[in-house]
């Protein structure tokens, strides 16, 4: 009971109002000691924390102390810099997204022919959801929340617009061009991706306990990935 009542507290905290940003007011008004004056490195330290934590443990299970403890600052600026323990949830989220669409429009498909370039960026989803397991965790954990801290957030939605329409162009140009087949839905090859993608990172335990498949041998990830790519190039080509 104690337990519980605590990690309510934690929840429910109250935080103080986060100011308006003005030149005057670009930075707290109490520096705490030992830090220099950096509100973006110091904000990029919470984040990467609080990423680990919340990966970790979930939103209820995460706590600001603990993040707090593992920073150069203090609970007090956590809650100045993002509001509350659900404001730093929602910019974690933010950030994870941001991340790797931001990774994704360096990949330059439209410099690709439309199945290279499919073949690309399917590839690169299945090497960037191995490599960032904290990333499939925090997504697993908000669909546990069924979207509800997501939604809250307009930059999430923007950020994955961009996503979709790369992933149009590609499969668009490839219509035109003659090697795909028509009328598929680019949302739902989207999920397609994601989903043969994610699986190999979010059920990786149980199916490796279940069935002895070693996830970490080198060339059984490389064959996994190969197979998830041409999986998909065979579903959009046209069959010759």
């Amino acid at each position: 009971m104690l337990a519980a009542h605590m990690n309510e507290l934690d929840r429910t905290e109250p935080a103080p109002r986060r100011p308006r940003k003005t030149k005057a007011a670009e930075t707290p008004a109490i520096q705490e000691p030992g830090r220099t004056n950096d509100p973006e490195a110091t904000m990029a330290n919470i984040l990467e924390v609080a990423t680990t934590e919340f990966a970790e443990k979930g939103l209820a299970g995460a706590r600001i102390d603990e993040i707090a403890a593992l920073t150069r600052t203090s609970k007090r600026m956590i809650y100045y810099y993002f509001g509350s323990k659900e404001g730093l949830y929602v910019a974690v989220l933010e950030e994870a997204y941001r991340r790797i669409r931001h990774i994704e429009t360096d990949l330059h498909l439209e410099d690709l022919d439309p199945e290279a370039a499919l073949r690309k960026l399917v590839a690169f989803t299945c090497d960037y959801q191995r490599e960032n397991p904290e990333f499939i965790r925090l997504v697993l954990n908000e669909n546990m929340h069924r979207g509800e801290f997501l939604a809250r957030s307009e930059s999430i939605q923007k950020l994955n617009v961009p996503a979709i329409h790369g992933l149009r162009s590609v499969y668009e140009r490839g219509v035109q061009a003659g090697v795909f087949r028509p009328n598929l839905d680019p949302v739902d090859l989207h999920m397609s991706i994601s989903a043969l993608s994610v699986f190999n990172v979010a059920n990786r335990h149980t199916f490796a306990l279940i069935f002895k498949h070693d996830f970490d041998d080198p060339a059984t990830i490389a064959n996994r990935r190969d197979n998830i790519v041409e999986m998909i190039v065979r579903f959009v080509r046209i069959a010759g």
